[in-house]
């Protein structure tokens, strides 16, 4: 049965108001988006237009050649997009900014990144007022030397994925390899490492199992901890065509997402004008209570024989222990662990009843938790009971927020996994020694957040950094920095500045990087929809002494390991993606990309076809996953930390244009704050047992007994629970105190 087609012509039925624009709604302008990058990118307006054109979009992760894309008509340009494209286009810096770093210590990271790229390798020794240039012979002879005389797990290195394209993190996780380190990590640690243990579990895959297609005309799509509107806004164009086939769509979130409720599609005129209304029904669960919720759920369907006991028998085991589990457990214990009630189950129960196909999408509501493996392994035992998996319409999907993360996994850029995400073991080790030609340690390498724990601890020699902010991203930033202080050399390369680069150390040198569009022989990066796709060099200005990362790491190796030097060399872009055809196979056809649009999506439009999946058994793996403890202090609430008008950790606006909050804003339930005796726009204290933070009050929708504040600023009061096999920080795991300010404080402070 071919999926439901979209109505042509306009639908009022789906219109937020009959007021064109949505004047007086409290929505982003992305109209003034476009005016804006133009005035901001003025001095290179053209080439800024080439990247955009030509170039592969170096924001969330959903790809587009240019401005288009494989799954819609039409063009594609978010706001998203838009901010990021000065990161491109800047000149470079003035370094006199750098002689003396104290000016620079109460800037924003914004105010750091406005000021323009780095131009050179620069280098900052303890005691020293402010960073002075070096040559890279002389930054490479250091840090090669300092590598030489290290032990291999005295070594650290990170990737952000800034744009960074699969090329790169293949060529630095090979580099580090080399120098015989699994220490190795990037940002898919903090976002969606437990969606990549559970999927491969579950599945023995770990990305998502459909296309972007199966959502425009499957009957409906449930969004679980995942705010698409801020986080990839191309989603809601999506969407949009998904309403008007007559497509459901249910949220699942402490928070009623504004922009999920209703948005403005700026590329279609009839949305634009009137905008779409999204979600049919919102479930608001409390923070962490997804498990218990989606238990409840499935309970209901099996009481009802709502389960598709065909798909299950022939093709899953572990069911049985999953229904014993959910026999046992009373509604009382679904209903306080989800702080809703059973009939709200039963709405979503048969919801999901009357859907012959959906797809499951979760982001880092469902994943930054302790136990966010559980939860993403319920999502999977829903839909394997529904059989919503290897056929059109169906599937799960870990939607993902930065361009690079789900390439940066697979080429084994990961403290955890090899290459093609295989363990980290001897005999997988020993099959990469055979293809690469030298000795590849078999012990699992540190992840981020214990890298700065071995730091803290005096256990590193060297930390580098590729792009990001250990500062912004991490948990506890005033332990972070302290941990970055007593690393004997760091290395940050980057195409700009951030605060991270300011700690004083015995040694700190920055590199400067090269964007994706400034690579010879194009890249690639890895979508959502596991799409492989090419982006060329793009024609224009450059800063004239920055490198590519890849092509730096391989040059420290051979300098520390000079007997591997032979094994270190690739002539251009294209022998590297020839390199990963034969290590990686599920990438066999990246060696063939050499044009603007040219992509492959490897595994065909859905994995696990028919419901046979690559697991030894060829079947899928339910799991029996328990209830969380999730207890918290008489009197506290518990804290999640969101995304306002930014990507990732770097802000755009103070204010949101969703829903007005500021940065400073503490998001509170009108029930709570009544009851707190607290009102709109007082200052308030938040405190726990790792900091404070002075915020100010904002009603909205969010569940009760819960509180939202803006990351990274919140992350003063995270503290250092994990998941346990991801080893994700619990970014909204966590709870907090709440009192009226009574006198001036810092707005923020750590009790560290």
């Amino acid at each position: 049965m071919a999926l439901k087609p979209v109505k042509k012509g306009w639908m009022p039925e789906l219109w937020v108001s009959k007021v064109p624009f949505g004047v007086g709604e409290q929505k982003p302008n992305n109209f003034l988006e476009v005016f804006r990058a133009a005035w901001e990118n003025r001095d290179n307006l053209e080439y800024a237009y080439r990247i955009l054109s030509d170039g592969c979009c170096d924001g969330c992760a959903l790809g587009t050649y240019g401005m288009r894309d494989w799954t819609i008509q039409g063009i594609h340009l978010c706001n998203v997009r838009l901010r990021l494209l000065r990161l491109n286009t800047l000149g470079p810096l003035d370094v006199r900014v750098l002689e003396d770093v104290s000016s620079l210590e109460d800037k924003t990271s914004t105010e750091l990144r406005e000021l323009g790229r780095l131009p050179y390798p620069m280098l900052r020794k303890r005691g020293q007022q402010g960073f002075t240039r070096i040559s890279w012979s002389e930054a490479l002879d250091r840090i090669g030397l300092r590598i030489l005389r290290a032990h291999p797990k005295r070594l650290a290195f990170y990737l952000t994925s800034r744009g960074i394209p699969n090329e790169t993190y293949y060529l630095v996780q090979k580099a580090v390899r080399a120098l015989g380190s699994n220490n190795i990590d990037n940002a898919a640690r903090i976002c969606h490492s437990p969606s990549t243990v559970a999927l491969k579990e579950a599945l023995g895959v770990a990305a998502t199992t459909c296309s972007y297609k199966d959502l425009i005309g499957t009957d409906l799509i449930v969004f679980f901890g995942s705010n698409v509107a801020v986080n990839q806004p191309v989603m809601m164009k999506y969407l949009y065509y998904a309403k008007k086939a007559g497509t459901k769509v249910v949220v699942v979130n402490p928070y009623r997402e504004p922009a999920m409720e209703k948005y403005w599609v700026p590329s279609d005129p009839e949305s634009a004008l009137f905008g779409t209304k999204i979600a049919d029904r919102f479930f608001q669960v409390e923070p962490g209570g997804d498990i218990a919720f989606i238990h409840g759920t499935l309970k209901h369907l099996i009481e009802q024989g709502q389960i598709k006991r065909e798909f299950i028998e022939a093709h899953t085991t572990g069911f049985d222990e999953l229904q014993d589990l959910l026999a046992k457990t009373a509604w009382e214990n679904f209903e306080t662990a989800s702080g809703l009630p059973h009939s709200e189950m039963q709405a979503f129960a048969q919801l999901l009843a009357q859907a012959e196909r959906a797809v499951l999408v979760w982001s880092m509501g469902v994943t930054q938790h302790s136990f966010g493996e559980d939860t993403v392994q319920a999502i999977i035992n829903l839909a394997l009971s529904r059989g919503y998996l290897g056929r059109e319409g169906c599937g799960l999907m870990p939607i993902r927020g930065h361009s690079g993360v789900q390439g940066g996994a697979e080429m084994g850029a990961y403290a955890t996994a090899f290459p093609r995400g295989l363990p980290i073991n001897s005999e997988n080790a020993a099959h990469l020694q055979e293809l690469w030609g030298f000795e590849v340690p078999d012990q699992a390498g540190l992840t981020a957040p214990e890298m700065l724990e071995a730091a803290r601890q005096g256990q590193l020699e060297v930390l580098w950094s590729i792009g990001g902010n250990f500062l912004e991203v991490l948990p506890d930033p005033h332990s972070v920095r302290e941990a970055l202080g007593k690393v004997p050399l760091r290395v940050h390369q980057d195409i700009v500045l951030s605060s991270q680069m300011l700690v004083e150390g015995e040694e700190v040198i920055l590199l400067p990087a090269t964007t994706r569009y400034e690579i010879k022989g194009g890249v690639t990066e890895t979508s959502t929809e596991r799409r492989v796709i090419f982006s060329p060099e793009i024609p224009g200005p450059r800063i004239r002494e920055a490198r590519p990362e890849g092509e730096v790491l391989l040059e420290v190796a051979a300098r520390a390991r000079p007997w591997l030097a032979d094994k270190l060399k690739f002539e251009g872009m294209d022998t590297v993606r020839a390199e990963i055809a034969r290590v990686v196979p599920l990438y066999d056809g990246i060696q063939h990309l050499k044009a603007k649009g040219d992509a492959f999506q490897y595994g065909g439009p859905h994995l696990c076809p028919d419901g046979v999946c690559p697991t030894p058994d060829g079947k899928a793996h339910f799991k029996a996953v328990p209830l969380p403890e999730r207890r918290i202090p008489a009197g506290a609430l518990r804290l999640v930390t969101r995304r306002g008008k930014q990507f990732n950790s770097m802000v755009h606006e103070a204010t949101d244009p969703i829903n007005g909050l500021p940065r400073d804003a503490v998001l509170i339930s009108a029930s709570d704050a009544a009851q707190l005796g607290l009102t709109p726009g007082q200052s308030v204290v938040l405190s726990n047992e790792k900091g404070k933070l002075l915020g100010r009050v904002f009603i909205g929708e969010v569940k009760r007994g819960s509180i939202q504040v803006h990351w990274p600023e919140g992350n003063v009061l995270i503290g250092e629970k994990r998941s346990p096999k991801a080893k994700i920080p619990g970014y909204k795991d966590a709870y907090v105190f709440i009192s009226p300010s009574r006198g001036p404080i810092s707005a923020v402070e750590s009790a560290s």
